[in-house]
């Protein structure tokens, strides 16, 4: 422990009694720890030891330099009270957007957790004041292109680059590893594409190739069509060996680094008209951008100029658009897929999610019917309020119908009777051409009834409503009425 000194032995024996009960239960911190302050801190003690990629170290650092050290590195870790953080939210948030003060703040948080581990501080002072909340990004749901919007900017685009739609389209492909893609993931025998690198570029403008994010690599099915398409590009367009460093860019320093980054070699199948890799900033301003203007998905507002071998060109400055850039192809990809009915478990897989809940935080909006099937079923519920409803029907589920693909029950024609909601009757029982579904809604030209798991069943023509005991009942002698296999 430090020398200390105090103005009165009052204050001494104080400390002292203190500083003893906090180290019996294991929670002392000598103050004078975390008189550093929040700058130097991150400079000499946290940024040392972070082992980011080259292409999230640069965006952090920036961040960082121009953000959280200006406004509160002069502040000694123990002084971050309430106040300061509250002051610290509200000028950041004159300064940045929503979604850039939420990242920001997550990497002060990172700071102070890591303060904790040095015992410098007791607890992250972000977890303690409660009151002080998180800036949070407005919520924004994935957009999805039509497939006319899809052809109309694929069509403006060199013939070179329109694989590249293809792919982020067929695929669901992060923009990185589309350039990033060889000729040799592609599995045209058993039909898919296997993701295993993605194309970066750090601060410097230096590229190299990385595992795609999360780390994770994947292999998404190939569609006949998308296969067609990729090999009439191999034939027009040749694929061009590319060795580049892996991981990263920077030179290594020992035998270990040397190993981590040892070149790697790939035939990318998109590349530049010259067989250049693509450098993902000038192809988004002279390939990508000019087709959505042409579409009428952006619009110019300015022009700049560049020298460039002795010559000055002039290109046209457009409005943001981030909706409509290359990640575009990829909510696409995933809309296709949710609407025709493919499993969120699939879908997380193929996109790279590290769980399917990602998958649905993004697309759910995507889903057929969603938030429909709930208003139905409330309004069927208000429709008729002065009715008395039967109380069986309602605990029994208003219509069951217990589809086989969707709660995983059937109910057995011959024999008459699934959890009582379904059943054959009269002649026809023996050869299960007759069924009634219950239901305590009603009759109703074209009425659905709410089925066990959400889903609807169409009651459509050829039946009549029955009054029976319980609630009304659908008849008709057409065998797959019920929806049931």
């Amino acid at each position: 422990m430090q020398d200390r000194s105090f103005t009165t032995s009052e204050d001494a024996k104080k400390w002292l009694a203190t500083a003893r009960t906090d180290s019996s239960r294991g929670e002392f911190i000598d103050p004078r720890d975390g008189a550093i302050s929040v700058g130097d801190y991150i400079v000499e003690h946290w940024w040392p030891g972070r082992t980011d990629e080259p292409s999230t170290a640069g965006p952090m650092a920036s961040r960082i330099n121009n953000h959280l050290i200006p406004l509160l590195g002069e502040v000694a870790l123990r002084d971050i009270d309430a106040s300061t953080l509250r002051t610290f939210k509200a000028t950041l948030l004159t300064r940045v957007e929503d979604s850039t003060a939420e990242v920001i703040w997550g990497h002060l948080s990172s700071v102070l957790n890591s303060a904790v581990d040095d015992q410098r501080l007791l607890r992250n002072p972000l977890k303690v004041h409660k009151s002080v909340k998180a800036p949070r990004a407005k919520e924004k749901k994935g957009k999805a292109w039509s497939r006319t919007t899809v052809n109309a900017v694929r069509e403006h685009l060199q013939e070179r680059y329109r694989l590249a739609v293809d792919l982020g389209l067929g695929l669901g492909l992060r923009q990185g590893e589309a350039f990033g893609l060889a000729e040799e993931d592609f599995d045209l025998k058993n039909m898919v594409v296997r993701i295993r690198r993605q194309l970066r570029w750090d601060t410097k403008g230096r590229p190299y190739f990385c595992l795609p994010k999360g780390g994770k690599t994947r292999d998404v099915p190939l569609s006949p069509s998308l296969a067609a398409r990729a090999r009439g590009h191999f034939r027009r367009f040749p694929s061009t060996a590319c060795t580049l460093p892996w991981r990263n860019p920077e030179p290594p320093a020992n035998a270990l680094e040397e190993r981590q980054r040892r070149p790697i070699t790939a035939q990318l199948v998109l590349t530049t008209s010259h067989g250049n890799r693509i450098y993902y900033k000038t192809w988004n301003e002279r390939s990508w951008r000019p087709a959505l203007a042409a579409v009428g998905l952006l619009t110019v507002i300015g022009e700049k100029t560049q020298e460039y071998g002795g010559r000055v060109r002039r290109y046209p400055v457009y409005a943001s658009s981030r909706s409509d850039m290359f990640h575009v192809l990829r909510h696409t990809y995933a809309s296709v897929q949710l609407e025709a009915g493919e499993s969120v478990v699939s879908l997380a897989v193929w996109l790279g999610h590290s769980s399917p809940k990602i998958t649905l935080d993004h697309y759910a909006h995507f889903m057929p019917g969603a938030g429909r099937r709930g208003l139905a079923a409330m309004d069927s519920w208000l429709a008729d309020a002065g009715r008395k409803v039967p109380e069986k029907s309602l605990a029994a589920g208003m219509g069951h119908c217990f589809r086989s693909e969707i709660a995983g029950q059937r109910h057995d024609r011959n024999s008459g009777r699934d959890e009582g909601e379904v059943q054959g009757d009269g002649p026809g029982r023996a050869r299960g051409e007759h069924h009634r579904v219950l239901s305590p809604y009603g009759p109703g030209p074209g009425r659905r009834v709410l089925a066990s798991a959400g889903a609807f069943l169409s009651l459509g023509r050829g039946g009549e409503w029955r009054r029976v005991r319980g609630g009304w009942s659908w008849w008709t002698s057409r065998r797959r009425s019920c929806g049931c296999p």
